[in-house]
């Protein structure tokens, strides 16, 4: 251990290092340039996870809706293409046959899927806008964010059938005066009266939706537009564990089911779901993390051959001077831990910058991305990673080190001595 700390020793390192520089740094930029490569890969990466994890934190990630569209197939007497419609009771009707559904909420909709929108006025503002009817749980499966002093629809306002609404930050901005507070204002939805108890701030919780919407309970909205028991569509959320393309399979078979559809008829329920989607991006940056691992992994080992192979050169060019060590009474083990000491010297020092560099580079790419509307934030490498990065770089270090260090003992002093 004394070894470690001589002074000597290290003199003798970096005058072995300064004989050739020019060599020495471009073989130390092999190793750097491993590591650099790893971090920012790996960066990257996880600034996309942290983006598509932000965009999708006000949303269940297993996430499917799905609604009826029409029979590509005869079944049972009825022929093709017959127009099908949802009902509010084939919501509990999939919650009872289907374990893996968490919450399961029917939707309806109107100026959304083409037709016209509803009439909102107040005084002499008007506008159009779309409208949902809601029920309490669909908060559960995509977080609403209500403004201050304001609140969502719940359950007494579906029992009530309440005429009260949660309207858009551009339904205020365009019905409501600039410092004029909407909640407990009334604003006229098709000539109806309604109160307004929220205002929600927009984000892309669904594949619809936008910051002009207005949502009522969806009790309200049944007798408002007379819609009976037909729903427009159902918002569903599985649970964290379940396989969701499974859970969309069994969906559609159900309703098929329920309404008398072929069982290989594809068009009759359509769906959307998120959660599929979400695996693949997450999956992807897997696969980009797992890469950058590789990539970084296999040109570090090259850099850190590199150095071996400088060293055995070294050792060689110093063939006289390694003798004359082992002819003053240098132990084989000082010889072997002076060349495997300037191994993992270089070895580590190449990491280092590398990391810096990685760091400072994503860092830039975390400032470019700030305000782009592209799923990206934080680009960063957890600490345990960067120390691993850095631990198997020195274990490579060592390693290398081992053969010039082996070739460095096996030289005998008089061999050594001999040469000129």
């Amino acid at each position: 251990m004394r070894f470690l700390f001589d002074k000597n020793t290290w003199q003798e390192i970096f005058g072995s290092i300064g004989k050739n520089k020019t060599r020495t740094i471009i073989t130390v930029i092999g190793v750097l340039w491993g590591i650099f490569i790893y971090i920012v890969l790996a960066g990257a990466s996880q600034g996309m996870d942290n983006g598509f994890e932000k965009n999708f934190e006000t949303v269940a990630k297993n996430s499917i809706w799905a609604w009826s569209q029409s029979t590509s197939m005869p079944y049972a007497g009825y022929k093709t293409g017959r127009s099908l419609r949802i009902k509010v009771g084939d919501a509990q009707t999939l919650a009872n046959r289907i374990p893996e559904i968490q919450y399961i909420s029917p939707v309806n909709t109107k100026g959304v899927f083409g037709g016209e929108a509803a009439l909102g006025v107040r005084g002499m503002k008007s506008n159009s806008y779309p409208v949902y009817g809601y029920f309490p749980v669909i908060a559960k499966m995509a977080t609403q964010k209500i403004y201050d002093g304001g609140r969502f629809i719940n359950e007494e306002d579906i029992e009530q059938a309440r005429k009260i609404c949660v309207i858009g930050e551009r339904t205020q901005q365009e019905l409501f005066d600039k410092d004029e507070d909407p909640i407990g204002g009334y604003i006229r939805v098709d000539n109806i009266y309604f109160q307004v108890v929220g205002v929600h701030k927009f984000t892309q919780t669904t594949p619809f939706g936008t910051d002009g919407d207005i949502y009522m309970p969806y009790s309200t909205f049944k007798k408002l537009y007379n819609t009976g028991e037909n729903a427009q569509y159902f918002t569903i959320a599985a649970y964290d564990d379940a396989d969701v393309v499974q859970v969309e399979k069994d969906i559609k078979s159900v309703l098929k089911s329920i309404h008398k559809v072929h069982p290989d008829d594809e068009r009759a329920f359509g769906a959307f779901n998120l959660g599929e989607i979400f695996n693949k991006i997450m999956g992807f940056a897997e696969g980009i993390t797992f890469l950058s691992l590789v990539v970084g992994l296999a040109t570090i080992l090259a850099g850190v051959i590199g150095i071996g192979n400088i060293l055995l050169i070294s050792v060689k060019e110093r063939t006289k001077e390694l003798g004359i060590r082992r002819a003053l009474g240098a132990t084989p083990k000082e010889v072997r831990i002076l060349i495997i000491l300037e191994s993992v010297f270089l070895t580590t020092i190449a990491g280092i910058i590398g990391i810096i560099l990685g760091a400072a580079v994503l860092s830039i790419i975390n400032q470019l991305t700030q305000d782009i509307e592209f799923p990206y934030t934080n680009p960063t490498v957890p600490i345990p990673l960067v120390i691993g990065a850095l631990a198997v770089m020195v274990i490579l270090g060592t390693l290398i080190g081992l053969i010039p260090a082996q070739r460095a003992v096996s030289i005998k002093p008089i061999d050594a001595l001999r040469e000129e």
